[in-house]
């Protein structure tokens, strides 16, 4: 367990341990330490030749980065240019976010989850240089409204040069664009947003390099990527990557593999509560950071085995707003609760009229932070068509009610 409330750390005092995003970095100071499991049952059937059995370490996770950044040149892929990805959870999927990231390109994954109905949607807004699609979501593809489409395979077979790196890329545009459950919005990061969502990890829930964290998310989902995903890799951490969830998959890996944290949504956490090995999973499990708020049914298994259970909230444009605190003293009688909000990221209260509450209120949340996306990508009247949120004067209005106790905890109505 924790012998700290991870809460307590303040960014001033973990800013001596920032390392940037970059892997390359991370594969010459632990070039052997595993960065991802694949615990999928076609194990690692996307194109990677670097790859041993099932397990990939730093090293061959910056190779993989470093191939395919050479092959998206290849294809005439630069600095600014946008590349989508329509895949499940793979490897090759964390690989393409950081060879777009040392070419400058923006890093755009799609839901394979979309219907041929809705998946134009985020291509219409984001209007790509590249798609990259398994073969899987060929039904898929067939209804994006863009005929640049190379396959995975089709990618590994093309032929590049080594990239210059002299001169870096910047960060003038979005670094990574993630769309919302229908499609739409598409949200823009820069690079140092996503570092600063990673330091949450580090702060709020005490994310190390001896961490084993499993993935039942898609990557192309905020809380998937940037949450779980980016986090774990940025600390030096294992990631457990399946190709789709399932809880049965999940609680055998996270038995074999000693998973110490587990994020997730509800849904998913109840799952891995139900399913016949949780109770080996459990042994090495330290805490669970659940999509609130949670039902007490949820997080009744993991207390039973003395594994705290805590609180997040965020959204599209934030993936960790707020959390809770790993601390048995505190306690949600009415479930309703998501903590306060995480160290470096603001929230406040406001009426209809947009005036601010203070102290003990009820209103509409409005976040600020470092964290944030920096805006929606494409036209802001499409946008505000299909998502309450809007971007205001600093703040990220985002249309969820909550109450404000007196403690300052945030509550959603």
């Amino acid at each position: 367990m924790l012998a700290i409330d991870p809460l307590s750390t303040t960014y001033s005092s973990v800013g001596v341990t920032i390392v940037t995003l970059s892997l390359a970095r991370r594969a010459d100071h632990f070039p052997d330490r595993t960065a991802v499991i694949d615990i999928s049952e076609q194990r690692l059937s996307a194109p990677a030749e670097t790859i041993n059995e099932d397990r990939v370490s730093y090293r061959e996770l910056s190779t993989l980065a470093e191939r395919i950044a050479e092959r998206l040149a290849a294809r005439g892929i630069a600095a600014g240019d946008t590349v989508c990805l329509v895949t499940r959870n793979r490897v090759v999927a964390l690989a393409l976010w950081f060879a777009c990231r040392r070419l400058g390109a923006t890093f755009a994954p799609i839901s394979h989850l979309l219907t041929p109905a809705s998946v134009d949607r985020p291509f219409d807004v984001l209007a790509p240089d590249l798609v990259v699609a398994e073969a899987a979501q060929r039904d898929l593809v067939r209804s994006i409204p863009f005929d640049r489409v190379v396959t995975l395979e089709a990618l590994a077979e093309t032929s590049g040069e080594p990239i210059d790196h002299d001169g870096r890329p910047t960060d003038a545009t979005p670094a990574l664009a993630l769309h919302g459950e229908s499609g739409r919005p598409v949200a823009g990061y820069s690079a140092t947003a996503i570092e600063r969502n990673c330091i949450t990890g580090v702060v709020a829930w005490g994310l190390a390099a001896n961490d084993v964290v499993p993935l039942p998310m898609p990557l192309s989902t905020a809380d998937g990527l940037v949450r779980v995903a980016l986090s774990v890799l940025y600390v030096g951490g294992t990631l457990l990557l399946d190709r789709a969830f399932d809880p049965g998959d999940a609680t055998t890996a996270m038995a074999a593999a000693d998973a110490t944290l587990l994020i997730g949504r509800e849904r998913a956490i109840r799952d891995i509560a139900a399913a016949s090995g949780f109770d080996n999973a459990a042994d090495s499990l330290e805490r669970v950071v659940c999509e609130g708020p949670i039902g007490d049914e949820a997080v009744a298994a993991y207390r039973d085995r003395n594994v705290p259970v805590v609180p997040v909230y965020g959204r599209l444009e934030c993936p960790t707003a707020m959390s809770g605190r790993f601390d048995p003293d505190r306690c949600d009688s009415d479930g309703t609760g998501v903590g306060s909000p995480v160290p470096g990221c603001r929230a406040r209260l406001v009426d209809e009229a947009g005036a601010v509450l203070e102290g003990v209120a009820d209103g509409q949340v409005q976040l600020s932070g470092p964290m944030l996306a920096d805006g929606y990508v494409g036209s802001p009247d499409t946008d505000a068509a299909d998502d309450r949120g809007r971007f205001v004067d600093g703040w990220f209005h985002t249309g969820d009610r909550f109450h404000r106790d007196e403690a300052g905890a945030y509550h959603l109505r």
